[in-house]
């Protein structure tokens, strides 16, 4: 049985002031699709400034909201190739 391999390259770039942190992450697919999401985190006034923390807590949102968009991505697709209507994608 033949393997294919595939690879997706992700990229994630973050932004970041005293209080915030901003965090943009890119998926690559082997079409050339390119899926964008981004993530926010706000660090409280009383809280000791950790930026990795901050990268962190974004970086997760923006992730997840990457994966999110890939589901439906994925679902729509599904509908397109069956001509149906097919049962929702969960995490």
């Amino acid at each position: 049985m033949m393997q294919t391999r595939v690879g997706w390259h992700v990229e994630m770039e973050f932004r970041e002031d005293d209080q915030h942190t901003q965090a943009v992450a890119m998926v690559r697919l082997p079409d050339g699709t390119e899926v964008r999401a981004r993530g926010h985190a706000s660090r409280h006034r009383t809280d000791v400034n950790q930026p990795r923390v901050g990268e962190e807590i974004a970086g997760a949102r923006a992730l997840n909201e990457l994966a999110m968009q890939l589901l439906t991505k994925a679902h729509e697709e599904i509908d397109q190739a069956s001509g149906r209507t097919s049962h929702p994608i969960h995490v």
